[in-house]
């Protein structure tokens, strides 16, 4: 039996009075975490407490006209969408990926990261790079990893002796899984393959964390292309859940199962896609990206440009995602994508920014961070967000998610709206971008869409693929 202290507390705060009172409070500390129109079931709960009384049938009976209610609502449907998709991801790939040991090249957030997580998982993993401070600093973070994830002392010490330094890449010729994670230039991933694939094993996979770069630019000059693939992680590398596996034509199919089993055994969501410009999940998320920039040229307040998407779902919003992921990782997906986008670059974005300016890692970006978090300026008073804000964030994203499916990017849309909701984040109680479509109707954000076109220009013009019947119910 609990001690008189707990059950006094739990009495006294459980009588009609407590609960008028403590009610709206529990609600106000819910909506800093969701809104009550995106995720009604926490609302619902405190209201049911708030409301209760009486005997345990009408307690009881009150909870399960709530569960109803709840359960016919579009949230409930398209998180429990999203509950199958997560599932139909888990099931790629299989356990006989004969992969033991990982070599990664390439020691910055990425790769350092990528080397950390592997070694977390069990892996025995060799980190190399042009220079030993720069391994330091990449052990160094993994160290930090270890110490949060791993609490048990033999447990934390086994997993960094699975991750070693490695500047003179003595470990490519052992490894199974060799990931390259170095500079975004197509001239320096394929002189670094040149070097590393000789030293390889005759059955080892070697693979790349390209963000943008197609597949075909890289793999020519290969001893072993269909042993090639990419293998893209999304920052920060311990939250983020996908993983890309991007094909090409010469790809054995063997690499692919092989790949998503080891997928599988980090725990991360492997999702197949071509290797055209920006994959999935960077090519739909550009343009949503892009369009951001344009609002902040104009002057529009960049709180305001976070706020728009906010509320329609987005975990966060797009200038600040900007800073998270880096002004120069930006600039190079910009490069890479808008040409094969056909969209023009606005000057946030067009060229990378000088060291000590590029977003979070440096503290400084379009934003100042402190302590992890950015300072956001003040509104000017009296200044109202255009109208049409969110439209012209939202629907450009929606627009390259119909081309994607459109072109093959993916086989299906469900596989594009799981890797778009557990890559970028997009609004999971909106189901994905091709279900909210649905569920909006295609013809009304399409003529959505041609409005702004006629308001802002080519670049809102409809792309194809928005007659595929697979847009609507």
């Amino acid at each position: 039996e609990r001690p008189f202290q707990q059950r006094a507390l739990a009495w006294s705060t459980n009588t009609w009075l407590a609960r008028q009172a403590l009610a709206p409070t529990l609600a106000k500390q819910v909506a800093r975490k969701a809104r009550r129109e995106h995720y009604p079931a926490p609302y619902a709960l405190i209201d049911s407490w708030k409301r209760g009384g009486g005997s345990m049938p009408a307690l009881l009976d009150n909870e399960r006209r709530a569960v109803v209610k709840l359960s016919s609502t579009p949230t409930a449907r398209n998180l429990i969408r999203v509950f199958f998709l997560q599932e139909r991801l888990k099931s790629q790939g299989s356990k006989d990926h004969g992969i033991k040991r990982v070599h990664v090249v390439g020691a910055g957030v990425m790769g350092g990261d990528i080397a950390a997580w592997s070694a977390l998982k069990g892996f025995d993993v060799t980190l190399a790079d042009r220079e030993q401070p720069f391994v330091d600093a990449a052990l160094l973070r993994a160290s930090e990893l270890f110490a949060k994830r791993v609490k048990d002392d033999a447990k934390r010490a086994a997993a960094s002796a699975r991750l070693r330094g490695d500047v003179a890449g003595a470990g490519i010729a052992e490894a199974d899984l060799v990931i390259e994670a170095i500079v975004e230039r197509p001239d320096a991933k394929r002189a670094l393959y040149a070097d590393v694939e000789p030293r390889m094993k005759s059955d080892a996979l070697l693979t790349t964390n390209t963000s943008s770069i197609p597949l075909d630019e890289l793999r020519g000059g290969l001893l072993r292309p269909a042993q090639f693939a990419g293998l893209h992680y999304f920052n920060p590398v311990a939250l983020m859940p996908l993983v890309e596996i991007i094909h090409h034509d010469g790809m054995d199919p063997t690499t692919g199962q092989r790949l998503a089993g080891f997928c599988r055994a980090i725990d991360k969501f492997p999702v197949p896609v071509a290797g055209t410009p920006g994959f999935l999940v960077n090519r739909v998320l550009f343009p949503y990206m892009l369009e951001a920039a344009n609002c902040y040229a104009e002057g529009i307040p960049t709180p305001l440009i976070d706020k728009a998407a906010v509320k329609f779902g987005m975990p966060m919003g797009p200038i600040e995602l900007v800073d998270t992921v880096g002004l120069d990782v930006a600039a190079g997906v910009g490069h890479e994508l808008a040409p094969f986008l056909g969209l023009p670059i606005p000057a946030a974005l067009a060229t990378p920014p000088e060291v000590g300016r590029r977003g979070k890692k440096d503290g400084q970006g379009i934003y100042k961070w402190e302590n992890g978090k950015p300072v956001k300026p003040e509104v000017p008073q009296g200044y109202t967000a255009p109208d049409d804000l969110e439209d012209r964030l939202i629907l450009p994203l929606l627009n390259e998610a119909v081309a994607c499916l459109h072109d093959g990017v993916v086989s299906d849309a469900d596989l594009l709206d799981a890797g778009v909701i557990f890559g970028t984040g997009f609004a999971p109680f909106r189901g994905g971008p091709i279900q909210y479509i649905r569920e909006t109707g295609a013809d009304v954000l399409l003529q959505r869409l041609r409005q702004l076109q006629a308001k802002h220009g080519a670049r809102f013009a409809p792309r194809p693929g928005w007659d595929s019947p697979a847009l609507r119910n």
